[in-house]
């Protein structure tokens, strides 16, 4: 069966894994189709190579409005699904973007099944054209590949009739992201990766840091519009000379990083229109063998399950706590690294999340 996956998000080079996973798999043929780039609140990452590509084709195509989770297009799919005539078009966009309606009507017409992903865990309604848009889609799409289970309600509250299949598509390769014995740093090492915004809760983690005791340091990996406060807000804390902001990594360089920690931390916070969907840095850290501290946020508890610790989200009180806990108790340490990397190897390995793709193309190939 030939598949065609559109997706931004395999600008990420440690995505590709899956790629090559999902094209080994018997009776497969992969075209994998990406922009050059996206944009996000960490200012552009550009399309990254890790690793050799195969046994798949990847595709780079433009893309129109980059940066517009909404709004973007691809203006040469249509071209593009005409030459590769393919049985699926995967469209890994949530349905009420601009993107998945023109993707699906190209896949429509070059006689495709379909299905689209979606981590939405909200039910949340949107203005015209895009509540629109979401209709259309969700009244033709053949299944539906969620990343939670709050996804699947939601899509099902919204009227999807068809199938729901609960697969994340975030797994890791855990020969990639591994543990490796090294010498560790005298002081706790405490860290975060990911966009530096709002949502994802680090003036709590700063202020949870503030009220530890011994000797800690911290590393905080990413960009993003509250870089500028979270300095501030450290040096108001007198933490500032513990506390090392570091610009983000390509995906080939963050095993080295998780590596380095003693722990990491999710301390996202609940929006009025977003909570945490997934976690894809716990997964990683988990299958480094380092142990993962994170709120009660959206999908994060069902992420960490029993491999880590959870405190109740906003609650900076409880997360220092949970981290003195971690930095005086090694064999706590020691026993969540390895809950956490047999979790992964359970449940989060991109083997794993091609097989159960690759189910569901089938199934969808029985879809008369």
């Amino acid at each position: 069966m030939k598949v065609a996956m559109l997706s931004k998000a395999l600008v990420v080079g440690a995505y590709h894994s899956k790629l090559a996973e999902l094209a080994a798999l018997p009776d497969v043929d992969l075209a994998a189709i990406v922009p050059p780039a996206w944009r996000d609140e960490r200012g552009e990452i550009r399309l990254e190579l890790a690793k050799p590509i195969g046994p798949y084709q990847l595709i780079v195509t433009p893309i129109r409005f980059n940066g517009s989770f909404h709004l973007h297009y691809y203006p040469q799919f249509d071209r593009l699904l005409e030459q590769l005539k393919p049985d699926i078009v995967h469209i890994d966009e949530e349905p009420y973007n601009l993107a998945t309606w023109l993707a699906l009507r190209a896949a429509r017409r070059v006689g495709a099944r379909t299905l689209f992903f979606s981590w939405q865990n909200l039910n949340r309604r949107y203005p015209f054209p895009f509540s629109a848009i979401e209709r259309q889609v969700l009244s033709q799409a053949d299944i539906c590949l969620a990343g939670n289970q709050a996804a699947r309600q939601v899509w099902r509250a919204k009227g999807y009739r068809g199938p729901i299949e609960v697969i994340p598509q975030f797994g890791v390769d855990p020969t990639e992201f591994s543990p490796i014995d090294s010498p560790r740093a005298d002081r706790f090492v405490i860290g975060y990766a990911g966009r530096l915004i709002t949502d994802k809760g680090l003036d709590l983690l700063l202020r949870a840091l503030a009220r530890l005791t011994g000797s800690w340091c911290a590393v905080i990996l990413g960009s993003g519009p509250e870089r500028e406060r979270l300095g501030v807000l450290a040096q108001q804390l007198n933490i500032q000379t513990r506390v090392d902001f570091k610009a983000w990594l390509p995906s080939a360089q963050l095993p080295a990083f998780y590596r380095a920690l003693d722990v990491l931390v999710l301390p996202s916070r609940s929006q009025r229109n977003w909570q945490e969907q997934f976690g894809r840095t716990l997964v990683e850290a988990m299958a480094c063998g380092v142990p993962v501290v994170g709120s009660t946020c959206g999908e994060i508890p069902n992420v960490i399950g029993d491999a880590g610790l959870i405190f109740p989200e906003e609650d900076a009180a409880a997360l220092s706590a949970q981290l003195q806990r971690l930095q005086q108790d090694a064999a706590l340490r020691q026993r969540l690294a390895q809950r956490g990397r047999q979790r992964v190897l359970d449940h989060f390995t991109q083997a794993q999340v091609a097989r159960r793709t690759v189910d569901v193309y089938r199934r969808l190939m029985r879809i008369s």
